[in-house]
């Protein structure tokens, strides 16, 4: 049984995977493979670690217990159940499942750290973690249960416990089975954890780092999808294609970001007869904010991902585990597994997302207010009074953005103590993750509405011709969304051109 439905694989070495990686893993199914030199890594640590357990000297996490337990010296004969005691204890999630994706990056993450040999972990196990990925098998994990620090522990914990052949999870169809049936059909045998194991498979941040990934992967692609939209807004609204000049850019703001978006503004609206049709005439001196200043919204956007990205894929490179096996062969403490470094990006993009979503919010309000939108009819309806237009497609972009400014509330400043005051500052990162997921989805509904409205207001402008690009994006939007005419069912119109938005820019 194989969910690599690709036929492609990525393998896990001595050096970290990419962005693309772990995307391809997570959303596409890939299949892994592990190099000789990463296996042969592994069993070199492993050696140090059964060194380890035969010293009669106590040793954090290879014969101790956990956490504020640490004190207690656990006898070589109960050192297996003390590693599955350890399990089936921290798989305490609750509430709703987390999504497939975010789940398979996880354990390709975790995997990715067990392949660095500094965890201590056998050969075995890993390859027991590429199996379970590779047949599509996936653990249940809740949205509940990770503080973001001493690593995510509970939705790790699921997943190790499936590997044990325990816990819950679901096939490659998505079905529900008992984990022994869909251990034994993939060919699968459940691992007995030795030493250290149990903590190594637990102890990372692996969770928070999956979802910063695939955020900033989308986020990069809703920025393209934001400038397609605020070029079509321009059109829409008559605005000017003028204030997006190269030379207003980089040469007095040199902020990389916003030379970007300017720059894929300008030359979406090169060759716009709308925009042509005003520019003598007009007695407008400037567009409005939401317009004229949307390179720097935009491209504020894109540094602050840029900056997002830097820290992912420092920790990409991390091998994240405590206590660590270092070259030298020693096993010593860390607090490497704490989440701050990504909980703070993570944070910082709800809140740009959310700046990013507010003024495409705006820029359709504008288009549909016949005091501010330069000609159109009310709310961009086919017969004001009888129909309502785009009138609530604008009070659902609302609703978004607002959802949005709750979401952009960081979580990465709170903190509960833990473990008997052991774990007495935890991150957060798992919620500042879970929250971004939510924030990205929105932005992606608010950038479909702001382009659905633009593309009616443009076609209200006819006969007057809009760019060949955006003419082009409104021909390929009209397959998911219909174009003006008299009230309709209109939910499934933002449906559509949601539809149109991902399958452009996010696929």
């Amino acid at each position: 049984m194989s969910n690599n439905e690709s036929g492609k694989t990525v393998t896990l070495t001595t050096v970290p995977p990419t962005f693309t990686d772990v995307i391809n893993v997570a959303r596409h199914n890939y299949a892994i493979t592990i190099s000789p030199e990463a296996l042969d890594a592994m069993a070199q640590t492993r050696i140090h670690v059964e060194e380890l357990a035969a010293s009669p000297h106590p040793v954090y996490g290879v014969s101790t217990g956990f956490g504020a337990l640490a004190n207690r010296h656990i006898p070589a004969d109960m050192r297996t159940q003390l590693q599955k005691s350890l399990i089936r204890s921290h798989a305490a999630g609750i509430g709703p499942e987390v999504e497939r994706e975010v789940v398979r990056a996880t354990m390709f993450l975790r995997l990715k750290t067990l392949t660095s040999g500094r965890t201590g972990v056998r050969p075995d196990v890993a390859l027991t973690y590429a199996a379970i990925l590779n047949a599509g098998i996936t653990p249940i994990v809740h949205e509940f249960g990770s503080l973001g620090c001493s690593g995510d522990l509970a939705p790790l914990a699921h997943c190790a416990l499936v590997a044990m052949g325990e816990g819950q999870a679901r096939n490659a169809e998505g079905s529900e089975v008992a984990v022994p049936e869909l251990l034994a059909s993939a060919g699968i045998t459940p691992v007995e954890l030795h030493e250290k194991e149990g903590l190594a498979l637990i102890n990372g941040t692996d969770g928070m780092l999956g979802m910063l990934i695939m955020a900033i992967s989308d986020l990069e692609s809703l920025c393209e999808a934001a400038d397609l939209a605020t070029a079509m807004s321009i059109e829409g609204l008559l605005g000017t294609d003028q204030v997006f000049r190269p030379e207003l850019h980089a040469p007095l703001r040199p902020h990389p970001g916003q030379a970007t978006s300017a720059a894929n503004i300008y030359q979406l609206l090169q060759d716009s007869g709308i925009v042509a049709s005003h520019k003598q005439g007009d007695d407008r001196v400037q567009d409005a904010y939401s317009l004229r200043c949307s390179p720097q919204v935009t491209g504020a956007v894109r540094d602050t991902i840029t900056h997002a990205r830097m820290v992912a894929e420092r920790e990409l490179a991390s091998s994240i585990d405590n206590p660590v096996i270092l070259p030298s062969g020693e096993i010593t403490s860390n607090g490497n597994f704490h989440g701050a470094p990504i909980a703070y990006v993570l944070d910082f993009l709800a809140i740009a997302a959310a700046d990013l979503g507010s003024i495409c919010e705006r820029r359709t309000d504008r288009m549909l207010d016949k005091a501010r939108n330069h000609g159109l009819p009310p709310f961009l309806a086919d017969d004001p009074g009888v129909d309502s237009g785009l009138m609530i497609a604008q009070y659902t972009q609302a609703a978004l953005v607002s959802d949005m400014k709750r979401l952009a509330v960081p979580a990465s400043v709170d903190s509960i103590p833990s473990s008997a005051m052991q774990e007495d500052h935890v991150s957060m990162g798992w919620h500042a993750a879970r929250k971004l997921r939510s924030a990205v989805a929105n932005l992606t509904s608010i950038i479909a509405i702001e382009i659905m409205t633009a593309a009616r207001a443009i076609e209200l402008r006819a006969p007057l011709e809009s760019s060949k690009r955006i003419s082009q994006s409104i021909t390929e939007l009209r397959a998911y969304s219909q174009g003006p005419g008299p009230d309709r069912f209109l939910s499934p119109d933002i449906a559509g051109a949601r539809e149109f938005v991902v399958n452009k820019f996010l696929s």
